[in-house]
C-alpha cells in the first residue's frame, strides 16, 4: 500500500472519530479524540488477539511504515508552527522569566529525575534497560501540549498571566525537549558515550542554529507577505515557511522544531500586525488552527493503531500505571524547583504550580517522538507507557483540571 493510501485511511478514520465525538460526547476535541481512539484501540486489540488473520495485513503494513519520517520528518514542524502562530509576543515577554525557565530548566530537570526512576524501577519488572534509553524516554515525555487544556481553562477565567505560562512552556518545551531527545538519541546510537563537551556543543549547535535559522525564515517570509495583498499567496508563504525552513534546518544539522517555533511567533505577530490585513489575518489563523488539529487527530489515531505490533501490551500495564505516578510527582518538582527561583523577581503563587502540574497534559510531541524510536531503542516499552500516560493525562487530567481550577478559586 502507498503511502497517499496509508495517510487516506488515517484521515479518513481520524474524520469519523471526529464525527462521533462531535455528533455524541461533545467533549473537547482533543478529549473526545483520545477517548475514542482509546477505546478503538483496546477493540483492535482484543480483535487481533481472538483473529490474528483478520488484521494481518494491517499489522504488515504498521511493521513497514516508516513513523518516523512522517513524525518528525514533517508533521511535528506543522504543530510547532501552528502553536506558536498564536502566541501573543506582548503577554509572552512580561512571562518571560517563568516560560524560559519552564521550558528548559522544568525539561531538563524532568528528563534527568524520570531517566534516572526508570533506569532503577524497570528492574523491579524485569527488565534491564540502558540508562541512555531511559534519558530519551524521559525527554520525550518531559514536553507538555497545551491544546486541551487550554480551552477548558479559558472557560474557568484564569488569570491572563497563567494562560500565557502555561502556553508558552507547552510551546518552547517542545522545542528544546525535541532538542534535548535528538541530543540522547545521537549519544545513545554512538559506539561511545559523548563527552559532555561534545553533547554541550551540539546541544548549543541544535538550539542557536535553529532559533536563528528561524528568525530567517520567518523574517524573509514577513517581509514578501508585507509587499502584497492576497490572503491565499500569504497562507502559500507561511506553508512555504514552515516545509522549507524545516527542510533547510535538516540539512543544516540544526533544530527544526525551534525554527519552526520562532518562525511562528515572528510571523504570528509582526507579520499579523504589520503584513497582513483583517480578511489576511483571519484565513491564516483559522488555516493553521485547522492543521493543528487535523495532525493531533491523526496522532491519535496513529498511537492507537501502533498498539496492534505490541505483542504483549499487558505486560506494560502496571510499569504504565506507576510511571503515570511517578511523572505526575517528577511534574510537581520539576516545576516547583524553577518557581522557587522566580519568586526572587516575581510574585508567584503556589496555586500556579498546582495548576501547572495537573494542566500539564502530554500529548501529540510525546506520541510522535515514541512511535520514531526504533526497536533497538526499547521502541515496544517506550510506546506503550507513553500511551499509558498519555491517555491518563488527556482523560482524566483533561477532564478534571477545569474543575481544579475552580476549586483553587483564581481571582
Amino acid at each position: 500500500m502507498s503511502l497517499y493510501h496509508t495517510f487516506s485511511i488515517l484521515i479518513v478514520v481520524s474524520a469519523v472519530f471526529a464525527y462521533l465525538n462531535f455528533r455524541y460526547l461533545k467533549l473537547p476535541p482533543s478529549i473526545g479524540l483520545m477517548l475514542i481512539a482509546l477505546i478503538a484501540s483496546l477493540g483492535l486489540v482484543i480483535v487481533g488477539n481472538l483473529y490474528p488473520s483478520i488484521l494481518g495485513d494491517v499489522t504488515v503494513l504498521l511493521e513497514r511504515f516508516d513513523f518516523s519520517e512522517l513524525l518528525l520528518g514533517s508533521m511535528l514542524s506543522f504543530m510547532l508552527f501552528a502553536g506558536a502562530i498564536h502566541i501573543n509576543i506582548e503577554d509572552l515577554r512580561k512571562e518571560k522569566i517563568s516560560v524560559i525557565m519552564f521550558s528548559t530548566f522544568s525539561v531538563v530537570i524532568s528528563t534527568f529525575l524520570i531517566g534516572a526512576i526508570s533506569f532503577y524501577l524497570l528492574p523491579f519488572f524485569g527488565l534491564q534497560v540502558p540508562f541512555i534509553h531511559c534519558l530519551l524516554f524521559g525527554s520525550l515525555i518531559s514536553p507538555t501540549d497545551p491544546i486541551a487544556v487550554l480551552g477548558i481553562l479559558k472557560e474557568t477565567n484564569i488569570p491572563k498571566s497563567l494562560e500565557t505560562k502555561i502556553a508558552g512552556e507547552s510551546l518552547f518545551n517542545d522545542g528544546v525537549a525535541v532538542v534535548i531527545f535528538i541530543t540522547i538519541w545521537e549519544a545513545a546510537r554512538s559506539p561511545e558515550l559523548p563527552g559532555f563537551m561534545e553533547i554541550s556543543e551540539l546541544f548549543l549547535r541544535e538550539a542557536v542554529g535553529g532559533m536563528l535559522l528561524g528568525l530567517i525564515v520567518g523574517f524573509i517570509g514577513y517581509r514578501m507577505m508585507r509587499s502584497i495583498d492576497n490572503y491565499k499567496v500569504e497562507v502559500l508563504i507561511t506553508l512555504a515557511i514552515v516545509m522549507g525552513g524545516y527542510t533547510l534546518a535538516s540539512w543544516l544539522h540544526v533544530s527544526g522544531p525551534l525554527a519552526m517555533v520562532v518562525a511562528g511567533i515572528l510571523v504570528g505577530n509582526h507579520g499579523k500586525k504589520f503584513a497582513m490585513s483583517d480578511k489576511t489575518r483571519e484565513y491564516v489563523s483559522k488555516f493553521w488552527e485547522l492543521i493543528d488539529d487535523i495532525l493531533n487527530a491523526i496522532l491519535f489515531v496513529l498511537i492507537g493503531l501502533e498498539l496492534l505490533i505490541i505483542n504483549d501490551i499487558k505486560d506494560y500495564v502496571w510499569i504504565g500505571i506507576t510511571m503515570i505516578l511517578l511523572i505526575l510527582m517528577i511534574r510537581y518538582v520539576s516545576v516547583l524547583i524553577p518557581s522557587l527561583m522566580i519568586k526572587f523577581r516575581e510574585k508567584f503563587h503556589h496555586k500556579t504550580v498546582l495548576v501547572l502540574t495537573w494542566g500539564g497534559l502530554r500529548g501529540g510531541i510525546s506520541i510522535a517522538l515514541a512511535l520514531s524510536l526504533t526497536p533497538d531503542l526499547n521502541k515496544e516499552l517506550w510506546v506503550s507507557v507513553t500511551y499509558f500516560v498519555v491517555a491518563f493525562s488527556i482523560l482524566l487530567q483533561g477532564l478534571t483540571v477545569g474543575k481544579f481550577t475552580k476549586y483553587l478559586k483564581f481571582s
